[in-house]
């Protein structure tokens, strides 16, 4: 199979040091990447930026810890913004640590936090703890605070530590012309909206944050805290709602997102304090589709905000934004098709009731695409047409396949029957399902993982296709106990439910590879 050569453990996807993805071969490099065994972790270069710091920006931290004396003995924290390393300042004075002036004005006692800001960088040091690390690398993956691996790598060249920047095809006109760009491309996919109404981030998570902090404060002076969870949504999202509503009471996960009349009767109940409702267009992984129309009136009748993430099938495919307040969205997939940069969208619907206020808020939260970053997105983003034709017409295919195949249990994707009907309502056009399918194996999950020839990782909406067991990569400590599992079960997930996601090459060798690990 020419498309599907052997791609060792580690191994970046694409073959970029800012590649997206890597490489996890088999079931136990996938344990063990979560488990963090030294045998597995030591052969990875890179991961999911929000997951894994980069090596450039390890290297970058390496080099200021070594080169000023205050930051000895400390763990830093480069992260994307001076607001963003102020946040996790607050966030873990918040969680019983307490808070620092800074290294500049002198040497505070070695327990508290340093604030760092050198070279135009900024970041948090803290003592080696292991239990103050998970906390602050929990808090920049939830909303997006790691620095880009880009602006690591210039800074690295600036200081003489590497050569030259990795050679890269990148827009040829200058910031402004890259931002016109990526935005000329939006405003295509979200007809209605100017510029001031598509508001750029960091990556697609951050959009998420900002958009709900927005609306959260924004409802909060008005009685509304009260947030509800449409279907089980990406991990990071709850967490979101998880961990920054104002209390646990406020925090409602409906389980089922065709149950419109389960909706309506919470709808009835907490009408006059529900500040907002989060979906997924489709949900991941189960990809399902909302009434959204239904959803919209019963959200407007009750003065609920609706935040509307269609990442999984992207903006280009679905026309949404008329039924949203914010549509929030990953440009990681699809747009930067080719794997290499995390970016985001928080697209304010210009007819909602708190438009106006919304674009100044969520702006405020955001936090920037790097300069090279925007440019390598420019490159890429007028591809996405061309991208999702081939990505469209492989998917139908190879669901076909799968769904008539003995060894397959259940296959799910955008236009599967239970749901097909309030996507095709959204749809652009009637093949337009993105690439993601989910399945489940009547045999042994490791034999088929460990034997199929399709790359094997994180992430999505990439030319290349990809493939993961996603409860194991999002949700481990969920399929590793017996409660996890009981919760699993209660929301219909099987903790063994393969994620493949379609890309570019030839259809027949992605099937084949499929064909052949099925046996």
């Amino acid at each position: 199979m020419a498309s599907f050569p052997h791609l060792s453990l580690g191994t970046p996807i694409p073959p970029s040091p800012h590649a997206v993805s890597c490489s996890l071969p088999t079931m136990r490099a996938v344990c063990g990447y979560e488990e963090k065994d030294p045998a597995i972790i030591s052969q990875l270069t890179n991961g999911y930026p929000r997951f894994v710091v980069h090596p450039f920006a390890k290297q970058l931290a390496a080099h200021f810890i070594t080169t000023t004396p205050a930051l000895a003995g400390r763990h830093l924290w480069l992260t994307s913004s001076a607001p963003m390393a102020r946040a996790l300042a607050d966030h873990l004075a918040a969680s019983g640590t307490d808070r620092s002036t800074g290294v500049s004005p002198g040497n505070p006692p070695p327990s508290l936090p340093l604030s760092f800001s050198a070279s135009g960088l900024h970041g948090l040091a803290h003592l080696t703890d292991a239990t103050t690390a998970a906390r602050a690398k929990t808090y920049l993956q939830n909303i997006g605070g790691f620095l880009s691996s880009r602006e690591a790598e210039d800074h690295l060249v600036r200081f003489g530590l590497l050569t030259t920047p990795f050679a890269e095809e990148s827009f040829p006109g200058d910031t402004a012309a890259a931002n016109a760009e990526v935005h000329r491309h939006l405003r295509r996919a979200l007809p209605g909206t100017t510029d001031a109404d598509l508001l750029l981030a960091n990556c697609g998570m951050n959009a998420v944050y900002a958009a709900f902090r927005a609306v959260a404060d924004l409802q909060a002076a008005r009685g509304r805290t009260v947030w509800l969870q449409l279907g089980w949504l990406y991990l990071d999202t709850i967490a979101i709602l998880k961990n920054f509503t104002a209390a646990p009471s406020d925090y409602v996960y409906i389980r089922d997102v065709l149950d419109h009349l389960g909706l309506e009767r919470i709808f009835q109940k907490h009408g006059p304090r529900i500040a907002g409702v989060v979906a997924e267009l489709p949900t991941n992984p189960l990809i399902q589709t909302p009434d959204l129309a239904a959803l919209a009136v019963l959200c407007r009748a009750h003065g609920a905000r609706l935040l509307l993430d269609p990442s999984v099938v992207s903006v280009f495919n679905v026309d949404v934004l008329a039924h949203t307040d914010v549509v929030v969205s990953s440009l990681t997939k699809y747009t930067a098709s080719a794997g290499d940069l995390t970016a985001g969208v928080a697209a304010i619907n210009p007819a909602g009731p708190d438009a106006a206020e919304l674009r100044r808020r969520i702006a405020a939260h955001l936090e920037p695409l790097y300069a090279r970053d925007l440019a390598r997105l420019a490159a890429q983003i007028g591809r996405t047409d061309s991208v999702l034709e081939k990505i469209h017409a492989a998917t139908t295919r190879v669901v076909a396949f799968l769904e008539a195949h003995p060894a397959v249990r259940d296959v799910f994707w955008a236009l599967h029957p239970a749901s097909k009907e309030n996507y095709q309502r959204l749809a652009r056009r009637p093949d337009a399902s993105g690439g993601m399918i989910t399945f489940t194996l009547r045999g042994d999950l490791e034999k088929f993982y460990d034997r199929l020839r399709l790359p094997k990782g994180p992430s999505f909406g990439m030319t290349t296709t990809l493939i993961c067991p996603f409860m194991y990569l999002a949700h481990y400590d969920l399929v590793t106990t017996p409660a996890g599992l009981a919760e699993l079960a209660a929301s219909k997930l099987d903790p063994n439910l393969l994620r493949l996601c379609i890309g570019c090459e030839p259809v027949e060798e992605i099937i084949a590879a499929l064909a052949e690990a099925l046996g």
